[in-house]
């Protein structure tokens, strides 16, 4: 007999029944779709990346990965004029920023372990802070590791106010530049913010999962600033959304402590394919820079065409356009664009719901894009 659905959660601890896990963007399988909803980088990854794969794919995948990705920190320590000691490696930017949480945030109620339990040794923690609109993930993360947070609201026009976040907090984080909305904070705002945060013994996370597309990327003053993570992926600006890596690049104490929560969950994150197409696609600066040039170019052609016709555009540094129909709801107006085989993402959430997000395709995919919207 098939057991009913509130039996078959009995196994399941208090934390898992209370989680609201994240939902990523629709990834069809069952018919052609122009796909413009989950940000991907609409050009293949680099040649060297291939190349550098299928030479890997031999007998030394009956052995494990480097725990420590040491070529690829190099890489990436050489590609960012950083220290090796300064570079954190990992599976894709999602499981880094999960071990950041983990890291730099207190959970709810902590105690000291090697101390007796009671109320007058009891540290509080007080909530992180991060946008009401953005990364999506970031709730979901803290309510995995019992974080308090607080949404700091956006400004009206979708920018962040920093002088907003410059109050007793337990750390902050937010994407530079922001996601879904695109909008960018200048580098001198968020280093004033860091100042701020280190005084109070704090950690800035910077997640700059699209800096490459636009915004000031601030990976230069992280000797300056102790407190202050950048946290990148390969997803986006390298092609390489399948491949599943991701690096952090801060002060070595802030290294340190990502590798510890790694070793207490697992010490082989990335790889041998993975870390030999990383390698690669860091050390290709030349090929990417190209690419991602043809994506700001495109994303900017397209956001002209769109104000031409009316739409509310939001001003974009990142590979994707936060866009608003005159007319017609954002609900109805994913429904008409999916009918015309083209997906994007919506919302359904309070102030942005007549929004969707448009990731930007090739030249001819937002041609047809246009083309459809001029008709709707």
């Amino acid at each position: 007999m098939k057991s009913e659905k509130k039996d078959e959660n009995i196994f399941w601890n208090s934390r898992v029944k209370e989680l609201s896990p994240y939902v990523p963007g629709e990834q069809p399988k069952d018919r052609k779709f122009i796909k413009l909803n989950t940000n991907e980088n609409p050009y293949p990854p680099s040649p060297k990346v291939i190349e550098a794969i299928q030479k890997t794919a031999d007998d030394r995948l009956r052995l494990y990965p480097d725990p420590e990705c040491i070529e690829f920190r190099k890489a990436i320590a050489k590609r960012y004029n950083v220290k090796i000691e300064q570079v954190f490696a990992g599976n894709g930017s999602d499981e880094i920023l999960a071990f950041a949480f983990g890291a730099f945030f207190e959970s709810r109620g902590i105690t000291n372990s090697n101390e007796q339990i009671n109320a007058n040794k009891t540290q509080f923690a007080q909530p992180i802070l991060f946008p009401d609109i953005t990364y999506s993930f970031y709730p979901v993360y803290a309510n995995l590791w019992n974080i308090p947070y607080h949404n700091v609201p956006l400004c009206e026009d979708f920018s962040i106010n920093i002088q907003n976040y410059k109050i007793l907090s337990g750390g902050v984080i937010f994407p530079n530049p922001n996601a879904p909305t695109g909008i960018a904070v200048s580098s001198d705002d968020i280093l004033s913010l860091a100042e701020f945060l280190e005084l109070k013994g704090k950690v800035l996370i910077i997640d700059e999962a699209y800096a490459a597309f636009g915004a000031e990327s601030v990976v230069s003053r992280i000797e300056k600033h102790k407190n202050l993570l950048t946290v990148h992926t390969l997803s986006k600006s390298a092609s390489l959304a399948g491949l599943r890596a991701g690096f952090a690049i801060g002060n070595e104490t802030l290294i340190e402590g990502l590798c510890r929560i790694r070793d207490s969950f697992n010490s082989y994150t990335m790889d041998r394919l993975a870390l030999e197409g990383a390698v690669a696609a860091v050390s290709d600066k030349d090929y990417y820079n190209d690419v991602n040039r043809r994506v700001t170019a495109t994303r900017e052609r397209t956001a002209g065409l769109l104000k031409k016709m009316g739409f509310n555009v939001l001003p974009s540094s990142a590979n994707f356009l936060f866009i608003k129909h005159p007319e017609i709801s954002g609900a109805a107006f994913f429904s008409k664009l999916r009918e015309n085989g083209i997906l994007v993402r919506h919302f359904n959430k309070e102030r942005i719901n007549d929004y969707l997000r448009v990731t930007v395709g090739t030249d001819q995919d937002m041609d047809r894009f246009i083309e459809v919207c001029n008709v709707l």
